[in-house]
């Protein structure tokens, strides 16, 4: 095993671990502030910080309950399992790949979600919530990690074709997921340029 290798994979369980406990605190703080808006809809969530930075005018709307349910709950159930994973492998545990591609299933629906609400939030709902927005930012990491981590164990069969392809993806992981978020920020701060004008 490569020293890369060998640095990813200690990493990794902290990742999923300290990235799974952080979206788990998120989302149950969310979940919290949405049914304290169920009992009384005059309550003002935490972080209503400004017009836009707003998670009440999130938790309104018909996409904070995606699947008829508040979508925190989705969050909360995902995140404590991603932690337990990691505290798992901390201990020394290990998994089958059928485990592993369940895994995969979980977060790549949770990628595509997240990028679902990002798209409502930023373009039809015209606001921001910050604890939404601590979701996001852990989930893609998380997304990104475990699917390396996958192709790398050989959890996940791909053609010989693409073995450049994966090789490249492996060396610089870590480019990619900084283009990547900053294709997002940049989709931010050019959506709201009006407001952040303001306040700069």
């Amino acid at each position: 095993m490569s020293k890369r290798k060998r640095a990813l994979s200690r990493v990794f369980p902290w990742l999923l671990l300290v990235g799974g406990l952080t979206g788990f605190l998120a989302a149950f703080v969310l979940a919290v502030e949405k049914v304290a808006i169920l009992k009384d809809p005059a309550f003002v969530p935490s972080c209503n910080i400004s017009p836009i930075l707003s998670c009440g005018s999130v938790m309104i709307t018909p996409q904070a309950e995606a699947f008829g349910f508040p979508n925190p709950f989705l969050g909360i159930a995902g995140f404590a399992a991603l932690t337990a994973i990691g505290a798992a492998l901390l201990a020394g545990g290990t998994f089958k790949r059928w485990f592993w591609l369940l895994t995969q299933a979980g977060v790549l629906f949770a990628i595509v979600f997240i990028h679902w609400l990002m798209f409502q939030s930023i373009f039809r709902i015209q606001a921001l919530c910050p604890y939404c927005m601590v979701v996001w930012s852990v989930t893609i990491p998380l997304f990104w990690y475990i699917t390396l981590y996958n192709l790398r164990e050989g959890h996940i069969k791909t053609p010989r074709s693409l073995n450049a392809a994966g090789k490249f993806v492996q060396k610089h992981h870590g480019d990619i997921l900084l283009v990547w978020f900053l294709v997002i920020i940049g989709v931010i701060l050019e959506h709201f340029w009006y407001y952040w004008k303001t306040i700069i």
